[in-house]
């Protein structure tokens, strides 16, 4: 054990080796400081037993019991069951942490421990981010916080996943056009991400109950050369990073403060903000692209770029998307796919994911996708009123005075 040690052995594995504990391997080592080992006195004292080790002929007596145990008609021989048949003629009788020990010194234990694998990369489910060659900026809603003696609002959220940059608007109606106002800010400020990551709600992806649509937000990423992604809300691990951050600006600013307004809420949030990034600059920001000085979203422009969904498969291997029923691949049932819409291309390409294995992301099926250029039919609050004033004016009327309110 000391020759072992002295060349450069670590100790927990000598001591597996021998079958020792790690204590009788230090003992040893210690008393060989500084010889030979031909020199050293090994018939010196040894370690004692600790004082409340059992005895070897209980230990045998364990033993004895859980092999008697194993060919009972019950068919039980745990921890447990050996304790529950040692109260019976024995007292004290040793808890079930002690006997389970006594059962893994003596090597009679059969059962495989859990296999614990490492957790993939940040972004693990698309390669050009799991590497750091792209950014990603994740969003997300928190919903229905109410301020005392005000209204309800939403706090719409904005997460980079590798520099760190975070973002927080208050917003009292929530929308597509307010989630669009604040992506362009975001945006304009510190430049485009290779990809924007959203979950399925219908402010971010559109209208579920129609096939083939697009929603304002997606128009605008593929505008901008933004790759959208839309991940499922209950998978582990894709949304955590904006969740996290969802969960620390409610520990710092909802629930540290009693605001008595929107405007103190969004004037905390903003100090917040500031000082959190301040306190992560040291991070770094990745390349990002800038912003076209006049850019101007038309929502009526032909689609361009590609969308990305992360799905899971049905037991049949097929997926829902964009209103459509695709049949990935029977061979892979109840995992995880990413689908890639290429508008330019007009077709689907869906390629299997695996957190065990997450560089290997084999192509499992192409689709032809041939989506028809529709009219985009959303239009915001004001949009609409404007129309319907210039129809009352036409017809001699006055114009309705209708609330303010967007719809995305």
């Amino acid at each position: 054990m000391v020759q072992l040690v002295r060349a450069g052995v670590g100790v927990r594995t000598v001591a597996r080796r021998f079958s020792v504990s790690t204590s009788t391997v230090t003992f040893w080592v210690e008393r060989a400081r500084g010889q030979r080992l031909d020199r050293v006195d090994w018939q010196g004292r040894r370690p004692g037993r600790a004082w409340n080790r059992l005895n070897t002929g209980q230990e045998r007596r364990i033993v004895r019991l859980r092999q008697r145990l194993r060919h009972s008609a019950l068919g039980e021989f745990g921890a447990g069951a050996i304790r529950a048949q040692l109260q019976r003629s024995s007292k004290p009788v040793p808890c079930e942490r002690t006997i389970h020990r006594v059962l893994q010194r003596h090597g009679v234990l059969d059962g495989a421990r859990r296999q614990r694998r490492a957790a993939p990369p940040k972004g693990w489910y698309l390669p050009a981010v799991a590497r750091g060659a792209a950014e990603l900026d994740c969003f997300d809603f928190i919903e229905a916080l109410k301020i005392a003696a005000g209204p309800l609002v939403d706090v719409l959220t904005a997460k980079s996943l590798h520099g760190q940059l975070v973002d927080a608007w208050v917003l009292e109606h929530a929308s597509a056009q307010a989630a669009v106002d604040c992506l362009l800010r975001r945006w304009r400020r510190d430049g485009l991400p290779a990809y924007a990551q959203f979950d399925n709600d219908t402010i971010f992806q559109g209208a579920h109950q129609f096939a083939d649509t697009v929603g304002r937000v997606s128009r605008l990423c593929l505008a901008l050369g933004v790759t959208p992604v839309f991940v499922p809300p209950l998978e582990h691990g894709m949304q955590n990073g904006i969740e996290g951050f969802n969960a620390l600006w409610q520990a710092k600013v909802w629930q540290r403060y009693r605001v008595a307004d929107v405007d103190e809420l969004r004037r905390r949030s903003a100090r917040y903000i500031a000082a959190h990034r301040a306190r992560h600059a040291a991070h770094g920001i990745a390349q990002r692209r800038l912003v076209p000085p006049r850019f101007r979203l038309n929502l009526q422009a032909p689609l361009r770029g590609c969308l990305l969904y992360i799905r899971r498969t049905d037991e049949h291997g097929a997926v829902n998307l964009l209103g459509h029923h695709w049949l990935v691949s029977i061979a892979w049932a109840h995992r995880l796919v990413r689908c890639e819409v290429d508008f330019d291309r007009h077709r689907i390409r869906c390629f299997g994911l695996r957190r065990a294995a997450p560089v290997q992301q084999p192509l499992l099926a192409t689709f032809v996708y041939e989506r028809v250029d529709k009219p985009f039919q959303g239009v915001t609050a004001s949009a609409k009123q404007a129309a319907v004033a210039h129809a009352f004016r036409s017809a001699g009327g006055a114009a309705p005075r209708t609330p303010r309110k967007s719809h995305g």
